[in-house]
């Protein structure tokens, strides 16, 4: 688990940085984001605190490494596929590698990486759009769609299960609120509403998003992306 090389007598161990970021990510996922400290990070490491401020100036840094690493291998779409199918793939393996770690989603949000795999990923999200006809602009804005959605459902997912029973999300809470009341409409949808099935959620929220390109693309009404 260390990444520091042995010190000799007297001398301070000499980190490294892509090894620290696999620490701190073996450590979020056996303790969570909120017991994830840089003390414990340096305890980890065999270092003092002040060491890893050599590599990260802040945790959020640190975070953003980490996020950074979390796509590291995500694979490129297969190129004999359409536009939609390329695009959900790659929506559905940036979901995979968030679920990858505990708390992946809450490490990833917010961090705005602009390390080589999330730069990656993004130009292959955008390239897909832009090679399907969507102008420039769409094509950044269908972009912070899909990642925001990937994001924030995953977000939501993870929370789902850190605070259910033994892994699982517990919905009796959302079950027993509605059924006390008078809210005729969420009793018939509360099959779903309580529904753990947290890929259907995805799938449904994605074919959404993937429709609304297409309708987008095919009606024609995108900006000329070099024009008004």
């Amino acid at each position: 688990m260390s990444s520091t090389s042995s010190p000799g007598r007297g001398r301070p161990a000499r980190l490294d940085r892509s090894g620290t970021v696999d620490t701190a990510l073996e450590l979020l996922d056996s303790l969570g984001l909120d017991d994830l400290t840089m003390r414990r990070l340096a305890d980890s490491l065999g270092v003092r605190a002040g060491a890893l401020y050599r590599h990260f100036a802040t945790k959020r840094d640190l975070l953003t490494a980490m996020a950074e690493r979390m796509l590291a291998d995500i694979p490129a779409p297969r190129a004999d596929g359409d536009w939609e199918d390329r695009l959900a793939g790659l929506a559905r393996a940036m979901r995979t590698a968030l679920l990858a770690h505990r708390d992946g989603a809450r490490v990833y949000a917010g961090t705005h990486s602009t390390g080589a795999h999330t730069l990656r990923f993004s130009d292959t999200v955008t390239g897909v759009l832009r090679e399907a006809g969507f102008a420039d602009e769409d094509a950044a804005r269908a972009l912070m769609a899909v990642a925001n959605f990937t994001v924030g459902h995953t977000l939501e997912e993870q929370a789902a299960l850190r605070f259910g029973d033994e892994g699982t999300a517990d919905p009796e809470p959302l079950r027993q609120a509605v059924e006390s009341g008078t809210f005729h409409h969420l009793v018939a949808a509360l099959p779903t509403l309580t529904s753990t099935d947290f890929t259907a959620h995805f799938e449904f929220g994605l074919r959404l998003l993937v429709h609304g390109l297409r309708t987008l693309r095919e009606s024609g009404t995108q900006r000329d992306p070099g024009g008004v």
